[in-house]
Order: C-alpha cells, then sequence, then structure tokens
C-alpha cells in the first residue's frame, strides 16, 4: 500500500473526475452537525484520519458497479447515482474507507443538505467571521470556530455575526485575494472584527487549499475478494456497516441485466410506502431474494451470494416483488404498520405461501377459500409473534417453514396447523402468557399486535386506527387524584391501571378525534350497544372517574375471557 498526503482542495476537484464510490459503500449517513464538526477539526488543526482508495486499474472499471459522490444531500432521495464511465480511459480511485467524510467536505464546499426539521429546509455551510475561536476545554464536543448550517446569511440571536459562505474560499488560489473580496463587507466593522475576520478567511485558505490536512492509503491489488477483506477491516472500527451494503454491492455487479442496487433500494421504498407506512430495510428485502428462490440457502452470508444464486434471485425478481408486496398489502388490512410488525422475518412464510399460490392479487380477493386463509394467516402472523417463535435460531426455523410450505398450491389452504406444530407453538395463550400482555403499556412494543387480536371483526383496510386511553390520561395527575379526596392505595390503584392494557382500546383517527380528552362516562353515552361490545366495556359498573378501580377489574375479565376464546 502508498501512502499519499493530499490538500482537501485536491480532493474536491479530484470527486466524481478521478475519485468514486464502489458498490460497498453506503449511502451518506451524517447530518450537519457531524459535518460541522469535521470541519471544526480542520480548522483547529486536529486530525481527521486517513482515507483509503483502491485504485481500479482503466481495463477494469467496467468489471464493477461505481457511483458518484453526492454533493446536493436530499433527505428525500439519499441514494447516489450511478458514475457514468463511457469515455473514462484512465485509472481510477474508489473509496473503500472516508466516504462519510469526503461527501461532507463536497457538501460543505460545493454543495447544499436538505433535511426536515417542521418543513423541509435546504442550508448551506457558513462560518460565522466575527465569533473568534474559543475552545472548549470541558466538552470537547463544543465548536472552537463557528461554522453552522443556515438558510441564509441573517443573524439570528445576540452575538455578532458576519456568516461566509465556506464554499467561497475554493474560488481564490491567494488567501490576500478572499481577504479583498470581503474588504467592502467589513469596513463597518470595529478594528478587532475586522482583524478577527481576516485571520479566519487566512485560515480556512490555508487549511482549505495548502495544508496537507489529509493523507490516504492506496491498495493497488486488483483481486476483488482481497479488496473486501481490506474494506470490511477498514470500516469496522466506525460506524458498523450493514451487512446487506456488502450483499447488495455483491449483487450489483452480478446480476445481468438489472441493476441490483436501484432495483432493491426502489423495492424497499415502495414497500415502505405501503398502508400506514413501514420501515423495512435492505437486509429484510434481501433476506427474502434467498428465501423465496425456494432452493437457496437463506443463511445471511457472503458465501450464499455467489454467481450462480444470485443469477437464480435476478430471475425470481419479479415474483419476488409480487409476492412480498402483496404480503406487506395484506398485513396493512389487517391493521399492521411499523408500530407492530415486531418480527419481520415472519411475513418471510406468508410470501412464500403466496408465492406459491401464484396469485399477486390474493391480498383483495373475496373468494371464500381466500378469505379463510387470509384471516389463519392473520392469527398465525400474532400469535407467533407474541409466542416470540422467530428469535434465536431463526433461519433454521425458516428453512423449516419453507420445507412445509413448498407443497402447497395455487388452492391450498394456509397450513397453520402444520406451522404451529413445526414452531413448537400452540393456538392459545396460557394463563402466564395471558398476565403479560394484560401488563403491557401504552404503545408498548406488542401492545398494539395484542389490541388488533380483540378486534377480529374489524376492516382494517381503509381505517386509521389509533391506541387510546378509555379514560383520559390526562385525568390521572397525582394532584387531581388527591384533589378528588382518594386514600393512597386508590390513588396507587389508579396510577397502576390507567396505561396498560386494561385501559387502552382501537379508534378510528375519527373517533380518537372526536374523544379527545371528554370524561370517559360521557363520551359512552355517545355510542351505541355495538361499539360498547366491540370495545370490551363492562356494561354491568358504573363509567365515572370514581368507578375506574373497578372498571379495570371488570374489563380485565372480559380481555382474559376473550384471549382465552382464540383457539
Amino acid at each position: 500500500m502508498e501512502y499519499i498526503p493530499i490538500r482537501i482542495s485536491d480532493i474536491i476537484r479530484q470527486v466524481n473526475r478521478d475519485i468514486y464510490l464502489p458498490a460497498i459503500q453506503r449511502e451518506l449517513v451524517w447530518g450537519t452537525d457531524r459535518i460541522e464538526r469535521l470541519f471544526d477539526s480542520i480548522m483547529a488543526d486536529f486530525p481527521i484520519g486517513s482515507f483509503l482508495f483502491w485504485l481500479l486499474e482503466q481495463e477494469n472499471k467496467n468489471e464493477w458497479p461505481v457511483y458518484e459522490f453526492i454533493r446536493d444531500f436530499d433527505g428525500e432521495s439519499p441514494h447516489n447515482p450511478p458514475a457514468n464511465m463511457a469515455g473514462i480511459t484512465k485509472d481510477i480511485k474508489l473509496v473503500l474507507d472516508g466516504q462519510q467524510r469526503i461527501t461532507s467536505l463536497l457538501i460543505g464546499l460545493r454543495g447544499k443538505y436538505r433535511y426536515f426539521y417542521y418543513r423541509w429546509r435546504e442550508a448551506r455551510l457558513y462560518l460565522n467571521l466575527l465569533k473568534p475561536p474559543v475552545p472548549n476545554d470541558d466538552n470537547p464536543e463544543e465548536l472552537t470556530y463557528g461554522f453552522a448550517f443556515r438558510e441564509n446569511t441573517k443573524p439570528n440571536g445576540e452575538e455578532p455575526q458576519l456568516w461566509y459562505l465556506v464554499g467561497r474560499i475554493l474560488d481564490f488560489e491567494d488567501a490576500e485575494d478572499a481577504k479583498s473580496d470581503m474588504k467592502s463587507s467589513l469596513e463597518d466593522l470595529s478594528e478587532d472584527q475586522r482583524e478577527n475576520a481576516n485571520k479566519l478567511i487566512g485560515r480556512l485558505h490555508n487549511r482549505i487549499h495548502t495544508a496537507l490536512v489529509g493523507n490516504y492509503y492506496q491498495e493497488n491489488s486488483q483481486d476483488y475478494d482481497k479488496v473486501l477483506q481490506v474494506f470490511v477491516r477498514a470500516n469496522s472500527a466506525g460506524q458498523p456497516l450493514e451487512y446487506s451494503d456488502l450483499l447488495l454491492a455483491t449483487a450489483t455487479a452480478k446480476w445481468e441485466t438489472l441493476d441490483a442496487r436501484k432495483e432493491i433500494h426502489d423495492f424497499t421504498d415502495s414497500i415502505n410506502e405501503l398502508g400506514n407506512g413501514y420501515s423495512f430495510g435492505k437486509d429484510f428485502v434481501l433476506k427474502g431474494c434467498l428465501y423465496l428462490s425456494e432452493n437457496l440457502p437463506i443463511q445471511y452470508k457472503v458465501k450464499n451470494f455467489t454467481k450462480a444464486n444470485l443469477r437464480t434471485i435476478e430471475g425470481n425478481w419479479d415474483k419476488i416483488k409480487e409476492s412480498v408486496s402483496a404480503t406487506v398489502r395484506l398485513i396493512s388490512r389487517f391493521g399492521f404498520s411499523s408500530k407492530n410488525v415486531v418480527a419481520p422475518l415472519a411475513l418471510l412464510p406468508i410470501a412464500f405461501y403466496i408465492m406459491k399460490r401464484g396469485n399477486s392479487s390474493f391480498d383483495t380477493s373475496s373468494k371464500a377459500e381466500d378469505a379463510d386463509a387470509q384471516v389463519a394467516i392473520r392469527k398465525w402472523f400474532i400469535f407467533s409473534t407474541l409466542k416470540n417463535a422467530f428469535g434465536g435460531s431463526s433461519d433454521t426455523t425458516l428453512t423449516r417453514l419453507r420445507e412445509l410450505l413448498k407443497t402447497c398450491g395455487p388452492t391450498s389452504p394456509f397450513p397453520a396447523d402444520l406451522l404451529y406444530k413445526s414452531l413448537g407453538i400452540e393456538q392459545k395463550l396460557d394463563e402466564a402468557e395471558i398476565d403479560r400482555i394484560l401488563e403491557y403499556g401504552y404503545q408498548g412494543r406488542y401492545t398494539k399486535l395484542v389490541l388488533s387480536l380483540l378486534y377480529p371483526d374489524r376492516d382494517w383496510k381503509d381505517a386509521v386506527f389509533h391506541e387510546d386511553h378509555i379514560f383520559p390520561k390526562s385525568e390521572f395527575q397525582l394532584r387531581a387524584l388527591k384533589k378528588r379526596g382518594y386514600n393512597e392505595a386508590k390513588i396507587q390503584a389508579y396510577m397502576s391501571n390507567f396505561n396498560i392494557l386494561t385501559n387502552l382500546q382501537l379508534l378510528t383517527d375519527s373517533e380518537n378525534l372526536s374523544k379527545n380528552a371528554t370524561p370517559f362516562d360521557k363520551w359512552i353515552q355517545t355510542r351505541d350497544a355495538a361499539f360498547i361490545k366491540r370495545h370490551l366495556i363492562p356494561d354491568s359498573i358504573k363509567l365515572d372517574f370514581d368507578s375506574f378501580d373497578e372498571f379495570s377489574k371488570a374489563r380485565r375479565i372480559l380481555i382474559v375471557e376473550s384471549l382465552k376464546a382464540l383457539t
């Protein structure tokens, strides 16, 4: 490996001309605060770490997918575009370590950063020329210099401000020219302020144009396996690299007719937009690729992403997309979203079953046999999740279930009994499980999952459901409870029960809005008998706030009965 010092201005000039990204690199994950700290470290003469480049010889540049660095980052579209290598007749460098830093340098000096904070904002990096450098020994994370991403140069706050666009420094080969360019803007300032501003401009120019701030090591081997090993080791100490990035890179390099990176990214984005929204990652999709390709090993390892296996996945890609999409649409109809899909891997056997049925519109079918299968799928998905069937050795579990599902055909019912047996779980909840469930709290990991079990006949298709406190949360304030004259035992009972399952229900968004913080005994008078039955509201006791303890005990009995009836 060669060791080569380099100026920041040289890096910027070479980006997307001589320096590119290999497919094994992920997108930018740094926020504006990290970029500000990077520039502060450069100004303060702190080390920013070495870069690691891979020299890809010209004759091999078409062997591997190459991507451009992002100059203008957009939080809505963070993916790096592919680089056009047509007409490139020279060796290029691919960044193995340092992508986040180089992208940050490019954004800070040439680009902008679009992000959402209450609204979408487009900011550029500025330096406050009126802020003297002040190191904070007590808090090393605090900036020494006044770097900030801003939408404009208007002063805010009380401290003196004159915001200098950092990228402007690239326009001047000489520091004195940069100072002269700002002369008119400094005329009305005090002598101390002018002196501080000129010092900062001079220092910024030096750190960007003159100082050998950076250095890089260059790997010259053309052996991809060796390069991959170097990449993994180089990235093991920083922010952990997602395994999916390596596998996706491998797929991108070996698919024949499709751009795997684009296909996987686009498909992941598309399923995350279904229903009320999900947060599936690339790893879930890639795992699904192995699982739905029927005879491939499903272990999430590089060795399973061989050229032959990847070609198999490519050939099955349309079926994979259809089956996974239909699965996500189906669970969306059941009321699931990112908030209550606790075990995403449990979706893969469902997707495999749908694929074997050969009906990509299975999720919307109203045929009797399809409707029965949908009911069975919903219950199986909930029970297998509640019983943590996909914890531990999930690959072994998934493989076993896939073998059972291989015999399914276009009209096969969902083999719930066989799947339950294979998982070693019962189709019911025992006393200990029910006791644990009843302690689930508001917006807990499994709470909405359990609540959806209590509403087996709801039409989830076109409605948005919220977790709601039956007796409004606002009423359970310690001061208010004492004011009512309750003793300590009663207060303790109220505080222990108001935020758990016995005081929770699922309401549509419109129902929840109308209810708001209305006392329950008043609001329930606006509901009919069907509502009371559906929500397991006890009708044998008073529903005023003074009777909340009795309500909790009575509703607990109704919930237990409902859960026990799920066989």
